[in-house]
């Protein structure tokens, strides 16, 4: 039996209990519990008010309540007299509230595990360091044109990237490695796959740990897809594989199949790649992330992001690439992109893929940035997040699995956000018009 956790605090020395969860935009919400009342929390729910977030409610709607996942407990290792719990979100009469993302997670991996599947993921998650203020990057010395592996650019980052790297050893994950990236003033930490759902909440963790951190140090961390129009833009490479539904046999591994995958495999990418054009509302979910994807060469010389809808081998310029037998990376999705949401539609599409037995076509091993595919061979990516609303509204296959009412308050939301961004006077505009 688990013991109650006012008991685990006491065990622990912790005071306070954030009980959080995250929006349609991913924009993470808590109440801060002290321990004296986290175990009435624990079975009522700390009480949220649906509209001050993004969620697509009203201000007449009741309020909604978080029920703390009690087995997914992150003591804040920089701050080990708070603990942060994931929460899923609940009507007053305990019903689902059907737009909470970590709630749509959820509903795919059962669809999984009713067709006899498990999905372990892993996530890559970039990030640059900025001055308090967000202006410049934080270390003006790291102006390499190629800074990626940078050791001297690593090491002046050395008291923030060791104090996040401790707090995930700390935390279990089996962090493995931290690197400088492509872009100056960029940086890339990677920890140990898992559960799909696991690999959600500790990417949700991770982003309010890295700002949290950086903060403590005097800086400013961003996973904005593209900040810098002349530097490589942030990734969230996501890896998976599908596994029988106990987790131990890696149901994408075959070793005499091609590239080391099954046929199940293929099957599951040809799925990812027919729903690709949808499926960029929830990997590059802002109105910058399509300033990543597409984009002419950064200064370093390559973008190190997508501009077709394809897979490859062990080749990072199309939008799947396959490391190594038993797992393919998705290299669309970018650092905006919503810990819950992504895995759920990449799993969704993938689903389909497997039970429709999707052929993803013919792999190409070209060089896409300097050799890219012709329009007939491979389709574009959208060009913009209202290209990518549009083609979410119409693919059914998303819709019937994250769940119509989600999808349309998501849709919803994001239409008005593209609406608000319409009506934006940029200074770009104002210098190549104002003398039209």
């Amino acid at each position: 039996m688990t013991p109650a956790l006012s008991e685990i605090a006491r065990e622990r020395g912790i005071r306070y209990f954030l009980i959080s969860f995250t929006d349609l935009f991913g924009t993470q919400r808590a109440k801060l519990v002290p321990t004296a009342a986290i175990d009435a929390m624990a079975t009522s729910g700390a009480g949220f008010a649906g509209f001050a977030t993004w969620l697509d409610m009203t201000p007449a709607d009741p309020d909604m309540f978080a029920l703390p996942d009690t087995s997914s407990l992150f003591q804040l290792p920089w701050k080990p007299d708070v603990a942060w719990l994931p929460a899923d979100l609940v009507t007053p009469k305990g019903i689902s509230i059907q737009q909470t993302p970590r709630l749509v997670l959820k509903r795919v991996l059962q669809q999984a595990q009713d067709m006899g599947y498990s999905v372990k993921t892993g996530v890559e998650c970039e990030y640059f360091l900025l001055s308090a203020d967000g202006e410049t990057l934080s270390d003006l010395c790291d102006r390499q044109t190629k800074p990626c592996y940078d050791q001297q650019a690593l090491m002046r980052r050395f008291d923030v990237i060791a104090e996040i790297c401790d707090a995930m050893l700390t935390l279990g994950w089996g962090a493995y490695q931290n690197d400088h990236e492509d872009a100056n003033g960029q940086f890339e930490m990677n920890w140990t796959y898992a559960d799909a759902l696991v690999t959600a909440d500790r990417h949700a963790f991770f982003k309010y740990m890295v700002k949290a951190i950086a903060e403590k140090h005097g800086l400013r961390a961003t996973f904005m897809p593209k900040p810098f129009a002349h530097l490589t833009g942030n990734g969230c490479h996501t890896h998976l594989s599908v596994w029988d539904a106990v987790g131990t046999t890696n149901l994408f591994h075959n070793p005499d199949g091609e590239l080391g995958l099954s046929s199940l495999a293929y099957h599951f990418i040809g799925g990812v790649l027919h729903a690709a054009p949808a499926l960029c509302a929830f990997t590059n979910p802002t109105i910058n992330s399509y300033k990543r994807i597409n984009a002419p060469a950064t200064l370093s010389g390559a973008t190190w992001s997508p501009n077709t809808i394809s897979y490859s081998g062990n080749n990072r310029t199309h939008a799947i690439r396959i490391p190594e037998p038993g797992r393919f990376e998705l290299r669309l999705a970018d650092g905006a992109a919503n810990p819950y949401l992504l895995p759920a539609a990449l799993i969704a599409a993938g689903l389909d893929g497997m039970v429709q037995k999707r052929d993803p076509g013919p792999r190409y091993d070209n060089n896409n940035y300097t050799q890219p595919l012709p329009p007939d061979t491979a389709k574009s990516l959208p060009g913009n997040l209202l290209d990518a609303l549009r083609q979410l509204e119409n693919n059914s296959t998303l819709h019937e699995s994250l769940g119509t009412e989600f999808v349309q308050s998501y849709l919803k939301l994001k239409h008005q956000e593209w609406r608000d961004y319409s009506t934006q006077i940029t200074p770009w505009e104002r210098e190549a018009t104002l003398d039209c």
